[in-house]
């Protein structure tokens, strides 16, 4: 894939949100992150939003590695189960692919501590289109 390797650059969002590839394959990816202050909502745990985000991208890159040059994709549906409040530690983001249909696909993520403890699980349906 382009971004591991370096032939595309990261996306902003991604460098802002400090988000850090760690694994790479058919269908599944895994990337972490370590929340920072700026990652905060007013009570002090990491924003659903930024949590929201994490699943979404992990969900978003391993359906890339199953898609073929000249198709894109765009997200239909996405839900997020909001375990436990995350506020400091390394984060494991993997998501995953359910489903691969013709013009539709079900993904799954979730992001873990690395003792294992689950913060947050997400599903999503991304519709598959032709590139013009």
């Amino acid at each position: 894939m382009g971004l591991w390797k370096g032939s595309i650059p990261t996306p902003p969002f991604a460098e802002t949100l400090d988000f850090q590839p760690l694994k790479v394959e058919r269908a599944k990816v895994q990337f972490q992150f370590v929340p920072q202050e700026f990652h905060y909502n007013p009570i002090g745990s990491v924003h659903g939003g930024i949590i929201s985000t994490a699943l979404d991208t992990v969900m978003g890159c391993a359906l890339h590695t199953l898609l073929q040059h000249g198709f894109l994709y765009t997200t239909l549906e996405l839900k997020v189960n909001f375990i436990k409040a995350l506020r400091v530690g390394k984060v494991i983001a993997e998501g995953r692919v359910l489903h691969f249909g013709k013009t539709t696909a079900l993904l799954e993520a979730d992001l873990k501590g690395e003792d294992g403890t689950l913060y947050a699980y997400g599903t999503s349906t991304c519709i598959l289109l032709a590139q013009k």
